[in-house]
């Protein structure tokens, strides 16, 4: 099923490294949301993935039925089930994800922070902005070098002298 670049995109960053098989059951799960989500009576045309055993993302394609605040609200209420299942945090925004060579990392702020002091994590890092709208800012914009992406306001102070 082909999504439109415009497709909105909802990411959602667990705090720990889903195991493979939580991984499988969180995706299964995703495939029957996805498959019965409505808006006001009409199908979406969505789908769910599961990326780098970490991150949740929930793709809508607009261009036959929008997601309403009903239709968001549902998915809310189904990603609070999956938390409570697996017994992970999917909201906290302050949770950081990073690149570590090929493994992806999160911390939280205060640690976060200290790593950059200690030059961990430095303006080369990729980090990951789970604040993207659509498909093509997904696919160009999540993944990105530290000082390009919307964490450097955050930690300013920080990195300004580095």
């Amino acid at each position: 099923m082909q999504f439109s670049e415009n497709s909105r995109v909802w990411i959602y960053q667990s705090n720990r490294e889903l195991s493979a098989a939580e991984t499988e059951q969180i995706q299964q799960q995703l495939n029957s949301f996805a498959t019965g989500w409505t808006a006001h009576n009409h199908q979406l045309k969505a789908r769910g993935e599961v990326r780098y055993n970490r991150f949740i993302i929930l793709v809508v394609d607009e261009s036959q039925a929008g997601a309403s605040g009903c239709s968001i609200d549902k998915s809310v209420h189904f990603m609070q089930h999956l938390e409570q299942e697996f017994g992970i945090n999917l909201f906290d925004r302050f949770n950081l994800a990073y690149r570590e060579g090929e493994k992806v990392l999160s911390a939280p702020r205060l640690q976060f922070e200290e790593m950059i002091r200690q030059d961990t994590i430095n303006k080369q890092t990729i980090v990951f902005n789970n604040l993207v709208q659509n498909l093509g800012e997904l696919q160009t914009k999540w993944e990105v070098p530290f000082k390009d992406s919307w964490h450097i306001q955050l930690f300013a102070s920080l990195v300004a002298d580095k």
